[in-house]
């Protein structure tokens, strides 16, 4: 059950970021940046308000921030390198449009980051076993 309102709380942070960050890569992009430098401009603002956003509502973990924080943007920038390439291979050689590309990207990237933030970046700690005394 937790990791349904997990999931749903990930949802909401998600459709939200996502939706301002797309209207904000469209209005780049629009404005002469080009696909790919507006994805990475919008993509470093997502990372850092949807780590304050999960971290505190979605997965409502109380470790260290800072070692949490790496963990996301490690996460994230394996997330970034795949969108990246994948907007290379769909729109520089595939000669898709770069809205549609992008809207698909957010899509997919969004569940494999899910996942690897519920298993990995904030992962249940377990006490360390003590020592029979």
């Amino acid at each position: 059950m937790q990791t349904l309102h997990q999931l749903v709380r990930y949802g909401l942070v998600g459709l939200v970021s996502n939706a301002l960050l797309y209207a904000a890569y469209l209005l780049l992009s629009d404005a002469g940046l080009g696909h790919k430098l507006a994805m990475s401009l919008v993509y470093c603002v997502g990372v850092i308000i949807t780590f304050a956003l999960n971290r505190s509502w979605t997965f409502r973990h109380d470790a260290a921030a800072v070692a949490t924080f790496w963990r996301y943007v490690l996460t994230y920038a394996a997330g970034y390198i795949f969108n990246l390439v994948a907007l290379w291979l769909l729109v520089d050689l595939g000669r898709l449009p770069h809205q549609w590309a992008m809207a698909a990207l957010i899509a997919v990237t969004a569940v494999l980051i899910f996942s690897a933030q519920k298993f990995w970046v904030f992962a249940a700690r377990r006490p360390a076993l003590l020592p029979p005394s």
